[in-house]
């Protein structure tokens, strides 16, 4: 293994991430496969997502996914992206629901920093805030979240 090679694939550190800086991921469809292995291992077993037929009354059309297997999704693209390796600590998050989201949807999240400063109790790294929306492939905002995360500074 030659380590003078540069590694590729890892994420961004909170020093590369000033407030304002703005990023999009790449696009993720979700197939019904996704749906039932995360209905299956979370036990969300929900006629809304577990019956394909319609039932009577139903309001919204479609086979419709969870939000919250939505917001687990978005946090994949960005561990992909722009985390591995300096995401430390997830520490909460305020999370809003705008639209529906269904099997067959392709979904990116678009994100913004809105707070990073220095960790007083943790060294070398830092507390960065970020707005996150999570969008269909018809540009509709599904889901917005502000998640709060202690990261890397520099490698």
């Amino acid at each position: 293994m030659n380590d003078d090679i540069e590694l590729l694939g890892l994420g961004l550190p909170a020093d590369a991430l000033p407030v304002g800086r703005r990023f999009r991921t790449v696009g993720r469809t979700l197939t019904e496969a996704d749906l039932v292995g995360f209905i299956g291992v979370t036990g969300m077993v929900e006629v809304l997502f577990t019956q394909a037929d319609r039932l009577p009354g139903q309001v919204i059309q479609g086979r419709l996914v969870p939000g919250v297997m939505v917001y687990a999704f978005a946090e994949g693209l960005l561990i992909q992206s722009v985390m591995q390796d300096v995401g430390l600590a997830f520490l909460g998050a305020e999370i809003s629901a705008r639209a529906p989201v269904r099997v067959g949807d392709t979904i990116h999240v678009r994100c913004e920093v809105t707070e990073n400063r220095p960790s007083r109790s943790r060294p070398g790294t830092a507390l960065v805030r970020t707005r996150n929306e999570v969008v269909n492939q018809q540009g509709v905002v599904a889901l917005e979240y502000s998640p709060l995360r202690l990261l890397k500074q520099s490698r």
